[in-house]
């Protein structure tokens, strides 16, 4: 069945699984589809195209793959659905003998899918899907059209995909290959249209930020460039592997005024061993020296983490020596993970796994330590003037906003504050917020 020809225009629902990457080549998909004459709706209204950005992290993203598709079916059953990103790489197959799904995409053909869409006038159910999917992924220096379609202040702004890295636990570079970095005059065109579009804070987004190189440019460069961009309050750096962070980054950090005192370095153990079993590439020591250095530099830092639990050889001791090292370093945050077996992966083919009932009770004391730990972060800023980004009102008619260092914080006001940057004296912790008054 085709849309309803008595709208003027079909309707089309984007949803993402997974990472801040994923979300930035969403809304460029949504500013495509918007410029093809798409009605973009939100979650759970009825559509007539449902494109679906999966993951392959772990199993559960692609669980919610297949639910996301039956849900969707369920209120729109003419929808005419299209999945792509990671798990439309690596699953394929899989995705084949889901009902309802029309078209599967592969990462070489991501950003190009409306143009494997058919007519908005002719969008129908298939009786089978078709498989856009090549095993190879272009390594070349890459371009995007358009700008990200966002609906908050923030906007992520893609730098860089693919990894070469190959920890032993990850799926990422099979579902997207090698690294690549987008080409510098493209990022400064997207990151210039992102303002004009009223977005004053872009978050670099990549899957190996660290390693982004166009040319003799390195991150440091695109980020004194994009500094530099007319109407750009702030540069904010998403997660960010530890042995790709140098020296002059961190000291160049510590003395701007627009890119944010805030790192998320995924430590993923404490443990040396379980470290080299991951084929990561530092220890413990280096890990440590990168987070005291960054300290020293900037006190105020917003220091954040991920941890996976229940790798295997994870015993009582590895699992201490994890847990002693985010106590002891001044984290505000830690992201926490299961053990996920991923299929091709070298971690999928050792033997000696943690049991699901020790994983669950470990993830929820990391988890408690992280949210203590960042109420003691929250706390350390009362009695600080801090600058706030404000973007919306929450239930409770409090406006809210993050300052640089990745603290969200609220209070109320009369005035409307939205995409405003504000001086905030924090009085208090509530709610999961520093709240406070705003200083004329």
């Amino acid at each position: 069945m085709r849309f309803d020809q008595t709208r003027d225009r079909p309707r089309a629902s984007l949803h993402t699984i997974g990472c801040r990457l994923n979300q930035a080549e969403t809304a460029l998909l949504a500013d495509r589809l918007k410029e093809d004459g798409y009605e973009l709706v939100g979650p759970g209204q009825p559509t007539d195209l449902l494109v679906l950005n999966t993951c392959s992290v772990t199993e559960n993203a692609e669980a919610d793959c297949r639910h996301l598709v039956r849900r969707t079916l369920q209120r729109s059953p003419h929808a005419f659905v299209a999945v792509t990103g990671c798990y439309a790489q690596t699953g394929s197959e899989a995705l084949r003998q889901v009902p309802g799904i029309d078209l599967i995409v592969g990462t070489q053909f991501k950003m190009q899918l409306p143009d494997y869409l058919p007519q908005p006038t002719s969008l129908r159910k298939q009786p089978a899907p078709q498989l856009l999917h090549t095993r190879k992924i272009d390594r070349h220096d890459f371009v995007l059209s358009g700008a990200g379609d966002y609906e908050t202040q923030r906007a992520n702004l893609k730098i860089q995909d693919g990894c070469n890295f190959m920890c032993s636990f990850c799926l990422i570079p099979f579902a997207r290959g090698h690294e690549r970095s987008r080409r510098l005059d493209d990022v400064l065109r997207e990151a210039e249209s992102l303002v004009e579009r009223g977005h004053r804070e872009l978050v670099l987004t990549g899957v190996n930020l660290g390693q982004y190189a166009c040319g003799e440019h390195a991150l440091l460069d695109l980020i004194k460039k994009l500094e530099q961009v007319q109407g750009l309050a702030r540069i904010r750096i998403s997660s960010i592997e530890p042995t790709t962070i140098p020296d002059e980054l961190l000291d160049y950090m510590a003395g701007s005024q627009k890119l944010c005192r805030h790192l998320h370095v995924p430590l993923q153990s404490g443990d040396d061993g379980i470290l080299s079993a991951m084929n990561r590439r530092y220890g413990v020591r280096d890990y440590t020296k990168l987070i005291e250095k960054a300290v020293r530099l900037m006190p105020d830092i917003g220091l954040g983490t991920d941890i996976m639990v229940g790798f295997p050889g994870e015993g009582e001791r590895e699992f201490a020596n994890t847990k002693s090292i985010l106590t002891d370093l001044p984290f505000a945050y830690c992201h926490v993970f299961s053990f996920s077996k991923r299929p091709g992966t070298a971690a999928s083919r050792m033997t000696n796994t943690v049991p699901a009932a020790i994983v669950k009770e470990r993830s929820r004391r990391l988890a408690d330590l992280s949210r203590a730990k960042r109420l003691a972060f929250y706390q350390h800023q009362v009695g600080r003037t801090v600058r706030v980004l404000f973007e919306t009102k929450d239930a409770d008619g409090r406006w809210t906003g993050l300052t640089g260092n990745y603290i969200r914080t609220g209070l109320v006001a009369a005035r409307d504050l939205t995409n405003r940057l504000e001086n905030v004296l924090v009085t208090g912790v509530m709610d999961g917020l520093a709240v406070g008054q705003l200083q004329l």
